[in-house]
């Protein structure tokens, strides 16, 4: 009898829920978000040497007062910037479902910042430099293109850029890396020292995507394939396990981050299951606690992004998935 009340409550709290968030997004959804993709890139492609000093007008913040004329001439007309550009417009001829992806998440932020003001968004080419694909600043957004035209693409394999990283470098996350820019704008904590604390500071940007792009899966935000989510998911309690025996969530061991929270092929315990596992399992294990603590407490989503990690590990009460 009790475990069919129980059972019952928990449906009809679970139905309240979901048509809240439903009643929530319903809302989102009529926020007006006015911007144009700005292509650049396409610009800076057509453009003949003539025709420099307008892109300059146009696109000041684009060029560096410290680089002469001459090395952007030279670029026009250097064949390797060409074969980028010539890549970079055959994936991108349509970029409309970006846009669209775009318009979502800023829909997003404004509903829960109201004083958010939507970017110029402007997209270019940067010699694939990777570390460098997307840059937001409170007035303008850059999307380096050339680094999500395909895991597969010539440019990283033969570029010898490491499969684990080039495996995210897909158009699709192009919105989770925005997204993840403005994650850090919003994100303020003064504790940093333990593994703990980089675990929840991580849990805080991956807690913001879900808040602000609920439209991608749990792997794309994090950017798992679907079989690592499955693992991180399967093996939640027993990574748990590992760092509490091991009294790792306290340490201020340097080596830590790298093992756990750093971009890596595989996660680092020292045991046979370490090649079955994907990286970053410290960031997986901090969201889960940012998520636990988001849903014991309600608190809003931008106090989340301020609060400090002791709070959020305390009151979480977390308890890892069996």
């Amino acid at each position: 009898m009790h475990i069919r009340i129980y059972f019952i409550l928990f449906t009809v709290f679970t139905m309240f829920s979901c048509d809240k968030e439903s009643k929530v997004e319903q809302e989102i959804a009529k926020i007006e978000v006015d911007f144009t993709v700005e292509r650049f890139d396409i610009a800076f492609a057509k453009a003949q040497p003539k025709d420099l000093t307008q892109l300059k007008k146009d696109y000041p913040f684009m060029f560096s007062k410290h680089t002469p004329d001459s090395v952007w001439i030279n670029r026009i007309t250097d064949t390797l910037q060409n074969e980028i550009s010539q890549e970079v417009s055959q994936t991108f001829e349509d970029i409309e479902v970006v846009k669209e992806e775009l318009v979502s998440m800023f829909q997003h932020i404004k509903y829960y910042d109201n004083v958010f003001s939507v970017p110029r968004v402007i997209t270019l080419t940067n010699d694939v430099q990777y570390r460098d694909n997307v840059i937001v600043t409170d007035s303008i957004a850059l999307i380096a293109l050339d680094n999500y035209l395909g895991k597969l693409h010539r440019f990283y394999v033969d570029g010898n850029i490491p499969a684990y990283l080039a495996e995210n470098f897909t158009k699709e996350q192009i919105v989770v890396d925005m997204a993840d820019g403005y994650a850090k704008k919003y994100i303020f904590q003064n504790d940093r020292r333990t593994l703990r604390d980089e675990m929840i500071y991580f849990g805080k940007l991956l807690y913001f995507k879900d808040v602000i792009i609920p439209f991608k899966t749990d792997a794309e935000k994090i950017g798992y394939s679907e079989s690592q989510i499955q693992w991180a998911e399967a093996n939640e309690s027993q990574i748990w396990s590992y760092f509490i025996e091991k009294e790792l969530l306290y340490s201020t061991d340097p080596k830590l981050p790298n093992r756990f929270i750093a971009d890596a092929p595989f996660s680092k315990f020292y045991l046979e299951l370490d090649n079955e596992s994907p990286g970053r399992l410290g960031q997986y294990l901090g969201w889960q606690i940012v998520k636990a603590y988001a849903e014991t407490t309600g608190a809003d989503a931008l106090k989340i992004m301020q609060t400090e990690p002791e709070e959020i590990f305390i009151k979480s009460k977390f308890k890892p998935k069996k």
